[in-house]
């Protein structure tokens, strides 16, 4: 059976994708606190600001789960298909 190397990710990219995230929403949130318009105006684009926030990790988990049950489907696939090579003789002959 041949096994498989999962691709890791590093700690310095883990932390450079938190800076980014962190930095892109503190900046929009002070872009909504300083912008010259009414209240109303303001949490209207704070409201659309979370739901971006929100679906954005809903995909995340999406695209995570869908890869993960492909690798498992393919790992189950593998098994079966080590198993049945493992249980097929070509030297066996059939008594007929």
């Amino acid at each position: 059976m041949t096994k498989r190397i999962q691709p890791q990710q590093t700690a310095a990219f883990y932390a450079q994708a938190v800076a980014s995230f962190g930095i892109s929403l503190t900046a929009m949130a002070i872009g909504l606190v300083y912008l010259p318009a009414t209240p109303w105006v303001r949490a209207f684009l704070t409201l659309g600001l979370l739901y971006v926030v929100t679906s954005t990790v809903v995909l995340c988990k999406v695209v995570r789960d869908r890869q993960e049950v492909t690798e498992v489907s393919s790992r189950v696939d593998q098994a079966r298909l080590d198993k049945l090579l493992t249980e097929h003789d070509p030297f066996k002959v059939d008594a007929a």
